[in-house]
């Protein structure tokens, strides 16, 4: 194995969680959650001999990430397609917490996914500065959109 790819392992070890979270932001599917991971992979590998060190790596890692998902979310929602599930989990947790999170989930899901992208950041408890680094928008910007942002979650219904 050589220096380069130690290396790489060795940062994909630190901030799988991070690969994770955005990938989970963007489908609920294991099996899809896993080909995103995959391809997030890919990409920073791609990226990863050029990476020159001007941001942390933590937010090199999340606009690969990020800027990933909302490609291959952007495609899929271009190909859309119904998929049709027969298995119903009885063991299902239905309390007012889970329903309270799987309401704010879809609600999410259906935002743009540069607003998409921005609620999860947040949700990771990112300061707006490391935000709009991310995103490349300004602090000021973040502070705007996250306004705009909870208000729209506020407008849905929740079909």
């Amino acid at each position: 194995m050589t220096t380069l790819e130690k290396q790489f392992a060795q940062t994909i070890a630190e901030h799988k969680s991070t690969i994770y979270t955005v990938c989970y932001m963007f489908s609920k599917d294991a099996d899809e959650v896993n080909d995103l991971f995959q391809e997030v992979l890919v990409n920073i590998w791609k990226g990863f001999d050029g990476f020159e060190h001007r941001s942390d790596i933590k937010t090199w890692i999340y606009r690969i990430a990020l800027n990933t998902c909302i490609s291959i979310d952007r495609k899929k929602r271009r190909h859309a397609t119904s998929r049709l599930s027969m298995d119903i989990n009885l063991f299902e947790d239905r309390d007012e917490d889970t329903r309270q999170v799987d309401m704010l989930h879809k609600r999410i899901s259906r935002l743009q996914p540069f607003d998409r992208a921005i609620v999860l950041l947040w949700l990771e408890d990112l300061s707006y500065e490391e935000i709009g680094q991310i995103v490349g928008i300004s602090a000021k910007n973040v502070s705007v959109r996250l306004f705009r942002i909870r208000e729209q979650l506020k407008q849905m219904s929740n079909n």
